[in-house]
């Protein structure tokens, strides 16, 4: 006679597998979209059921026991194995439905995605996009995220990737403070300008500032007189009259149209990282999957009419070269 597993002890097993890889039950709860509580009950559960303690809880911190280690490769192979039967049944239908995981940092989904979400909507009224906006680095595997934009070709063997647009960086300030301090000509020139900064969450180092200089690259780490952790809040301090700082061209552009930035020192200008899309091998036939990427080239068109128009402001002769 072949046992069966009951649902409350799958949902433990489903649970207990998102909180290990995650290293809370508060991430774990935000990736099934279930509460904190639900999590730590649903686990608690399966620890009584198997009569095992599989993590070593403080305050902070959950860590894997030695018999919560080798469950939880063992969970993550049955939650691939569930993952593979769902994406064949998805890659059986021809039609986009269902509900589509996005991950984006949160400038771009908020500049780039967000508004053109309601146009995708339209196309595929039968599948919803649950859009995640962090600059968490999040696990698609494990997380059951379909599709990740994210700035760096990052390679990782279980997934598929694709160079959406490059992600340039230009110097900009407003009108008012140029008149007031004046514009310098080369990097060299911003000693003894007002400097506003950019300073990573995930990491806390500030924004080093890219130039290229004849054949060398040239980075700086400004005296910055405001620093901020939020990319959005620069331009904002810029138009403002801060003083000169470094923005994504596709922030920046509509300050520009406006008139409330201008490019500085565009002409040493440096392309970084890609901007790019990845996607787990299990998803390559998937519907929602294949629609969301078709989609994706509307948004990132070459050129990128973001990075023209800031061209065009700086005066470069090259039309959508770099800025």
């Amino acid at each position: 006679m072949t046992a069966q597993i009951g649902l409350d002890r799958l949902t433990g097993l489903i649970a207990f597998a998102r909180a290990a890889s995650l290293g809370s039950y508060t991430a774990a709860a935000r990736s099934l979209g279930v509460s904190p509580s639900a999590v730590s009950k649903s686990v608690q559960r399966l620890e009584q059921h198997l009569g095992l303690r599989l993590f070593s809880r403080t305050t902070r911190s959950l860590t894997l026991t030695p018999e919560g280690r080798d469950l939880h490769e063992r969970a993550l192979r049955l939650l691939r194995e569930a993952e593979e039967i769902e994406q064949a049944a998805f890659a059986a239908r021809a039609e986009p439905a269902g509900t589509l995981k996005v991950t984006a940092p949160l400038p771009i989904g908020v500049h780039l995605l967000a508004p053109m979400l309601p146009r995708f909507r339209e196309r595929y009224p039968k599948l919803a996009v649950d859009l995640r906006l962090s600059d968490r680095f999040v696990d698609l595997i494990e997380e059951g995220v379909d599709v990740a934009i994210r700035v760096g070709d990052l390679a990782d063997s279980r997934l598929i990737s694709r160079q959406l647009a490059p992600q340039r960086l230009c110097a900009f300030a407003s009108p008012a403070y140029l008149a007031r301090r004046g514009t310098p000509r080369h990097p060299e020139d911003l000693v003894g300008h007002d400097c506003v900064n950019f300073r990573y969450q995930s990491s806390g180092q500030s924004l080093r500032w890219p130039f290229r200089v004849g054949e060398r690259v040239l980075e700086i780490v400004p005296d910055a007189g405001i620093v901020l952790d939020v990319s959005d809040a620069v331009a904002v301090v810029l138009a403002a009259g801060g003083g000169i700082g470094i923005s994504a061209s596709y922030i920046a552009a509509p300050y520009v149209q406006r008139g409330e930035l201008v490019p500085v020192l565009a002409e040493f200008a440096l392309d970084r990282a890609p901007i790019t899309a990845l996607w787990p091998e299990s998803r390559r036939g998937n519907p929602n999957v294949k629609a969301f990427l078709a989609f994706l080239g509307e948004i990132f068109p070459s050129p990128a009419p973001w990075d023209l128009l800031i061209a065009r402001a700086a005066g470069l002769e090259r039309m959508g070269g770099p800025v």
